[in-house]
């Protein structure tokens, strides 16, 4: 415990295990009393206070062989939520995220063309704007998270570049603000969405763990290091789509040839297929039902390249898991073995024979569940700033 008297103690605790059933879900008194060290009178004080505050609730356990008193079983209320914002070349989407993990409502606005931050903020304020009686009377949202396609500055969530989308040090965090009233923070997707797998999809329960996720504005990463999210001095952190993984005079929108996010594109897998607009699970889908040989030709080749860049990433990083997600999981769903064995070919033996290669498990909300955990964090740091309910 950490903390110069006892308020900070109190403050530390709570946050510790509003965490903990944040994180792992509906968990046992008896299971946090032995997680946290404290014993149960103090659980017993700190589930209370979080429950008045209206955080969490809890509930008998289901039927268990266990002799003696079954310990209550402590989950996070689905009531407390957060808004998530993923604005893309093709979309802005919007949902609704609750602290007990549930994914309400995921709302995809199409554009024509890449929005400005101007015309995001707008489609967002009004998506939002929309549902606004039903976020008053069903839910208490504490802010909204956003999930940039691009570089985010950390400190003031000043968006430097987001190079599909045409933003140039764009004060979307502020105008959004703005716009809504709600408390606004803003990061790079692909560091959300790496956060997102470690803690609730396929990188739960791994310390070090690489994450890229492919969009419709290209292909971002992220890393998580002994545990923690490394995103660099100013958050940029993880830009895995501009490795250079050929000699192609291809270049991507940071004019940089021969790159990942040059050679491997969402849009020229779904031109073999005839699709426009499909999301990630929607275009899996279709390249597993296809037999055609040039949607094939297309997988190939792009599962090549992406290997390139994989190996070199485990070579350096010496991770225990690469999650991929958006289209790099179509991607790697249609031939995994193809995937493996050319990395292996290119990655140190000693190395390679401690990572596992993996599709993200949160599909198409992804997004949403890593944004809303950027506008969680306040919160999780702090429970007892929140008021409690009458």
């Amino acid at each position: 415990m950490q903390g110069t008297n006892n308020d900070d103690v109190r403050r530390h605790n709570l946050s510790v295990v509003l965490r903990l059933v944040h994180r792992d879900g509906p968990t046992p008194r008896a299971a946090l009393t032995r997680r946290t060290g404290l014993n149960r009178s103090t659980i017993a004080a700190l589930v209370a206070e979080l429950e008045s505050l209206g955080l969490v609730g809890e509930r008998d356990p289901e039927s268990t062989n266990q002799v003696g008193r079954p310990s209550p079983v402590v989950f996070c209320a689905e009531r407390v939520v957060a808004l998530a914002v993923n604005p893309e070349i093709d979309a802005v989407t919007i949902g609704i995220v609750g602290l007990d993990g549930t994914v309400h409502r995921r709302i995809r606005y199409p554009t024509e063309r890449p929005p400005t931050s101007s015309e995001a903020v707008n489609i967002s304020a009004a998506v939002i704007e929309g549902m606004r009686g039903e976020l008053e009377t069903r839910f208490r949202v504490v802010g909204i998270g956003v999930a940039v396609p691009g570089l985010v500055r950390a400190p003031d969530g000043l968006v430097r570049q987001a190079p599909h989308l045409g933003w140039v040090d764009e004060p979307f965090k502020d105008m959004l603000e703005q716009a809504t009233g709600y408390p606004v923070a803003a990061a790079n997707d692909a560091i959300l969405g790496a956060m997102a797998e470690h803690h609730f999809g396929a990188g739960k329960g791994f310390t070090d763990l690489i994450y890229l996720n492919g969009g419709a504005s290209g292909i971002g990463g992220g890393m998580i290091i002994g545990g923690t999210v490394v995103d660099g001095i100013a958050g940029y952190a993880g830009e895995f789509g501009h490795i250079r993984v050929s000699d192609s005079a291809r270049t991507d929108t940071a004019g940089i040839a021969g790159t990942l996010e040059a050679e491997v594109t969402r849009e020229e897998l779904l031109e073999p297929l005839g699709l426009a607009g499909a999301d990630a699970d929607e275009l899996e889908q279709a390249l597993l039902a296809s037999d055609a040989p040039a949607v094939r030709a297309e997988v190939n080749r792009q599962v090549d390249f992406l290997a390139v860049a994989l190996a070199g990433a485990i070579n350096i990083l010496n991770p225990q898991l690469v999650v991929l997600g958006g289209f790099l999981a179509a991607l790697f769903s249609v031939d995994p073995e193809r995937l493996r064995l050319a990395v292996a070919s290119m990655t140190l033996s000693s190395s390679f024979d401690l990572v596992r290669v993996s599709a993200a498990e949160l599909g198409s909300n992804l997004l949403m569940i890593g944004a809303a955990e950027l506008a969680f964090e306040q919160l999780l740091d702090d429970p007892s700033g929140l008021p409690a309910v009458g």
